[in-house]
């Protein structure tokens, strides 16, 4: 049986600076020197020997709409989020966004100091597989994407394969833990991707889902029905419904863990402030850095599905887009999303 839902909350800081993107600035300077001393104690192996993914030409033949770069198609399968540099280094702030929402946790589930296997689906940059692979040099860590842009130097004991995880999955080996984040929008069967995790999972390992919903709230602040963010947010949700994906599936992991077999399982509601609102020293701090990573990813989440799913010219969403952006910077805003963590254990059999 499960637990109930834990559910943090933010408070509201009363002294809200009206130029949030001046902290905003010191935050980055300040985890921009930090990631230069994490980098030269970074230990990374031989490129031959650890990056063994099997490419195929079909799959560098990219697609370019609106100046930004896509994965190929795989089986008539388009992903909506560009590929490109600007979108992998969004993607890895808010890998850092995550790690400090989490206490600097790479993973919730109790997983034990040992692990010999570990998956990660959708690895995207693969910043989180290889920060695993450091943190357990005993595990052998495999992550799977429908592009290559993971580097190419890396941890000894990381791989990195190109898969399509709704397709079967081919591992002849069982995972002691298997990790899935971000992928809304992504999926289209969510349950068969439990049935198979929990085919490959060994008997007493963990599965852990980390995901979120689409929806932004507000904290007592001047968000309201019809505004900008309010009218993207309908958008978006329903272009990536129409197009057969799951735009929100953060809140229905726990029902789709317990329904595939699993037996202990947790479920974490983490709300993520959205600029410089809450009290909290370290949540001010989450919160510029996901005001930034929303206003750089903006356009990247946006464009392909307001453009191809809901009839949208490029220029009426960059209009839109603008009003956006005028919007978040408000102060008086205070959003939030929310950030669902669920993990559960096989069952010994």
């Amino acid at each position: 049986m499960s637990d109930p839902v834990q559910h943090e909350v933010i408070e509201l800081d009363p002294v809200q600076s009206t130029d949030p993107l001046m902290y905003i600035r010191a935050c980055i300077a300040y985890t921009d020197n930090q990631d230069a001393l994490d980098g030269q104690e970074s230990a990374l192996g031989d490129d031959s020997e650890s990056y063994t993914t099997s490419l195929k030409s079909s799959i560098l033949q990219y697609k370019y709409e609106n100046g930004r770069r896509y994965h190929a198609d795989i089986k008539d399968k388009s992903y909506w989020m560009p590929n490109d540099e600007k979108e992998l280094d969004r993607l890895d702030l808010y890998h850092h966004i995550v790690l400090l929402r989490c206490d600097g946790k790479l993973h919730l589930a109790p997983i034990g100091e040992n692990p010999q296997r570990i998956l990660d689906i959708g690895a995207g940059t693969g910043i989180w597989a290889m920060e695993m692979a450091e943190a357990y040099p005993s595990a052998e860590v495999v992550g799977n994407d429908l592009s290559p842009v993971q580097p190419s130097f890396v941890p000894p004991n990381v791989k990195f394969e190109i898969d399509d995880v709704e397709e079967d999955w081919l591992y002849s080996t069982p995972f002691d833990y298997i990790h899935c984040r971000f992928m809304a929008g992504s999926l289209k069967d969510w349950p068969r991707l439990m049935r198979q995790a929990f085919q490959h999972t060994k008997p007493g390992g963990w599965v852990e889902f980390q995901d979120f919903e689409m929806r932004f709230y507000t904290h007592g602040g001047d968000f309201s029905p019809g505004s900008p963010l309010d009218r993207w947010c309908d958008e978006l949700i329903a272009g990536i419904t129409a197009a057969g994906f799951d735009p929100e599936p953060g809140p229905k992991l726990e029902g789709w863990v317990a329904a595939a077999g699993f037996a202990n399982v947790t479920h974490r509601l983490f709300p993520i402030p959205t600029g410089t609102w809450p009290r909290d020293a370290g949540l001010k701090r989450i919160g510029a850095f996901d005001l930034v990573q929303f206003l750089e990813g903006l356009e990247a989440i946006s464009m392909r599905t307001m453009t191809q799913l809901r009839g949208w010219t490029a220029d009426e969403v960059q209009v839109l887009l603008a009003k956006l952006r005028l919007e978040l910077k408000n102060p008086r805003m205070r959003i939030q999303h929310n950030m669902h963590v669920v993990y559960a254990q096989k069952p010994f059999e």
